[in-house]
Parts: structure tokens; sequence; C-alpha cells
């Protein structure tokens, strides 16, 4: 549907629902409040009706209350990944040591921050726009983002120290990431979304290297799929780690914490 040079709410809303986005109205509240003149919304409608994601268009994303930057090409938050932060928090709500593993924007670690206070927070990435985008993310935290892959990327001072390692892993397996919606298929890279032949690959390297990291009593959590998850459990058995599967009903969230 064509979108006019001045969109008003309500052409705004037509062309969205024309494109099929489910919220139209919520997302037309979105795009009205970010746009500062006619021209800029009618431009922002027209990406978001070419298929952009709603929070690359606005340029961030909620979660948990706070506003997370998110840039093309980074992977955006959902929603479902706030269950792994309150997990996180109910297990270690005294921590003090915080890493934020596969970091993308850094929402994760920005958020675990915001709720615990003043912590010694580390991010990282083996992507070099994830990390930029997580720097700015965490920077109002006082963390740290390094790139590499996994543990590599951490400073050796962390070693038996991290009270919760989170660690938000690619578990989509590498067949099934062609069937995923194209809001992600086309605008999130591969590797923030490709887990390997079952999924589990960077879990397993995760969970392996999980106990040299934490401190005593530290817990490791990742995300994982409804049909994963006995193997993802399994996974942080093997490493030695004391562990438990949690799950929401609501937000379909299936989170395994390990304890060392």
């Amino acid at each position: 549907m064509p979108v006019p040079l001045s969109p008003s709410r309500s052409s705004v809303v037509a062309a969205l629902r024309a494109a099929g986005c489910v919220f139209a109205e919520d997302e037309a509240e979105l795009l009205l409040g970010a746009a500062s003149t006619p021209d800029e919304l009618a431009a922002m409608v027209a990406r978001r009706t070419g298929g952009l994601p709603l929070e690359l268009v606005v340029g961030w994303a909620e979660f948990r209350g706070l506003r997370v930057t998110v840039e093309p090409g980074v992977f955006v938050p959902r929603r479902r990944t706030e269950f792994l932060v309150e997990q996180a928090l109910a297990a270690a709500p005294e921590a003090s040591v915080v890493v934020d593993l596969c970091c993308g924007s850094g929402a994760v670690g920005a958020a675990l921050a915001a709720a615990l206070g003043r912590v010694e927070l580390h991010a990282a990435d083996i992507d070099p726009a994830a990390v930029d985008c997580a720097r700015r993310n965490v920077a109002g935290h006082g963390g740290r983002v390094h790139e590499g892959d996994l543990y590599a990327a951490l400073p050796g001072e962390l070693r038996g120290r991290v009270d919760i390692l989170a660690a938000n892993v690619p578990y989509v397996p590498t067949a099934e990431v062609g069937l995923l919606p194209a809001e992600a298929r086309d605008h999130e890279p591969p590797a923030a979304l490709d887990g390997g032949a079952d999924g589990l690959d960077v879990l397993r390297r995760v969970a392996a290297g999980a106990a040299e990291w934490l401190a005593p009593g530290g817990c490791l959590l990742t995300e994982t799929s409804e049909r994963q998850a006995p193997q993802a459990v399994d996974a942080f058995v093997r490493a030695g780690l004391t562990t438990r599967l949690a799950v929401s009903e609501e937000l379909y969230a299936h989170v395994v914490i390990g304890t060392r």
C-alpha cells in the first residue's frame, strides 16, 4: 500500500496492516513517536512495510524495561529472553561479577546490571558489529565488552570469579535456519542463529568450559528450545554442573541452569 507524503496515524496503521504487521496499531504508535518530521515518518513506514524489523527501523528494542540500542547486522533481543534474566537474578541475587557471553546487543548484561546495581560486568561476542553495539548498551553500567570466540575473549582474571554466566547462544539447527521468519533470516547475522547440525554445538562448548570460569556457587544459564532441552541438560550435567531446567509457559521459554 502506498504511503502518503505526510502520513496520518490512520494511514500508517493501514499501511502496516496491509504489509501483514500483526500489531499494526502498536507499531504505528512507536513509529509516530520516533519520527521527528512527516518525511522521516514516511521513510520509516516505507522501511517497515518493506520488511525491515521494527526494532531496526526505530533503532532500539525494549528489553526488561530498558531501551536497548540495536543496529543492522546485530541480533535483536527477544522478549522470551527476559525469562533468562529473571532466572539468573533468582539464582544469584547477590552476584557481583556478571558475564554476558554471545552478548549480541548486550541486552542481557545491561538488564542484569540494571537489576543488581554495582557489578563487575563483562560481555563478549565474536562479531565486531555486536561488540560495537554492546559497548553502547553497557557503557552506562561500567561494562567492558570483549571481541573473540566464547571464553577466549574473556580476561584471564575472571577465571573462578563469575557469579552469573549468561550465554544466549545460537540454537537453531543449521537445516532450519532457512525456515525462520524473514525478519530474522534476512536481517540478523547467521552466526547468531545457527547452532550447528542439532543446534547445540555452541551450547556444548559453553557448558564444557563453564566450571573453569564460575565462582563456587556461580551459575551458567542458557536458552534452548523445548525439543532440545533434554540434550542441553545432559551437556550441563556432563560438564559437572548441578543442573535444572526452568520453563515459562507464557513466554514459551526454556532456560537451562547449571551451578558450580
